[in-house]
């Protein structure tokens, strides 16, 4: 057995010497050391060896063992330095060649626009209020003044859910619920942005889908002035320092008085162009005075405060800003559009 032993240690080791690669080690070390093994095989007839024999054989197994398996590590490292080097070779980095540039995002210009609305009122003391979109018609309709039957609901076709549920179309229920809120103590003076639908026509200048900024400042002794330097103050901020403004009258429910706000054409300056029809201005947003009605709904007294309010559509001020001439632009995702307010 121990001829057996040394022999097999010998085509072993040969065998081994000559693998080529680790699937022929692999078979090789089944081969030999295996539960089913050329040494296995040899050390099942041990139990026919006398007890002085055993350990002698024993010992020369472990041996044969020992040197095979060494030789199999050995092989195993010298594959695993050749795969090495074979991959460094062929993923090679040239670290020199110049970096390839990846395309970075932008923020949305109607994004842009309502931060930079935001940033001019919380300038001016205002903070920032938000609301359910989902809204109630108590809040969207009745505390600003405009009951079931009030002929002024028609200037907004609604998206009723229920009777009584719909999604807001303006972001004027913020206002009540916030007035709400500060139980009747002012200053309040606050912006309101947000989502807004209405059943308009989709067309260039309407979409069923838009964004709003409205405000509200409710205090004593708030008057008209107030409102109009407020609204110059944006004006400028937004279109420049030579921007001026004009108030005309007009209705809505929950303001008294009511005024449609002109800024001068951001094209000519005021001269009369094709983009504000030769008049030199352009319509922007609607304000006035707090009805005495919605401020009770509020929770104030109108004997004791008085406020104003506005709202302007965002996609509004952005198609004056940019000179885009349909909204629609801003909603579509093409890119050509979209790079164009990257670079400012």
């Amino acid at each position: 057995m121990k001829e057996r032993l040394e022999a097999l240690r010998d085509e072993a080791l040969r065998e081994l010497a000559e693998a080529a690669d680790p699937a022929r080690l692999n078979d090789l070390r089944v081969k030999y050391l295996g539960k089913k093994g050329a040494l296995t095989e040899i050390l099942r007839g041990m139990g026919s060896l006398s007890a002085e024999e055993r350990p002698v054989v024993g010992q020369i197994a472990n041996e044969v063992r020992g040197a095979i398996e060494q030789t199999i590590e050995e092989k195993q490292r010298l594959f695993q330095e050749q795969e090495t080097e074979r991959r460094l070779k062929a993923e090679t980095i040239d670290v020199t060649l110049p970096g390839r540039k990846l395309p970075t995002g932008a923020i949305h210009p109607l994004t842009r626009v309502a931060r930079e609305i935001e940033d001019v009122f919380l300038g001016m003391g205002y903070t920032i209020a938000e609301g359910p979109e989902v809204e109630t018609d108590f809040f969207n309709f009745e505390a600003l003044n405009l009951p079931k039957d009030h002929p002024a609901r028609d200037m907004q076709d609604s998206f009723y859910i229920t009777d009584e549920i719909l999604l807001r179309t303006q972001t004027s229920p913020v206002q009540i619920r916030a007035m709400q809120a500060m139980n009747g103590q002012t200053p309040l003076k606050i912006i309101c942005p947000g989502k807004v639908y209405r059943r308009d026509d989709d067309d260039a200048t309407h979409s069923f889908q838009f964004n709003q900024v409205e405000g509200l400042v409710v205090d004593k002794n708030i008057r008209m002035s107030d409102l109009k330097g407020t609204l110059l103050t944006f004006a400028r901020a937004m279109f420049g320092p030579q921007a001026r403004i004009r108030l005309r009258p007009s209705f809505f429910p929950f303001t008294e008085p009511s005024v449609e706000v002109d800024v001068t054409c951001v094209q000519c300056g005021g001269d009369g162009c094709r983009m504000c029809k030769h008049t030199g201005w352009l319509e922007i947003l609607g304000a006035g005075m707090v009805h005495p009605r919605v401020l009770e709904y509020g929770g104030y007294d109108p004997n004791e405060v008085s406020g104003f309010a506005f709202g302007l559509g965002i996609e509004r001020v952005a198609l004056l800003k940019y000179g885009v001439d349909d909204i629609r632009s801003f909603y579509l995702n093409d890119m050509r559009f979209l790079r164009q307010f990257a670079r400012m």
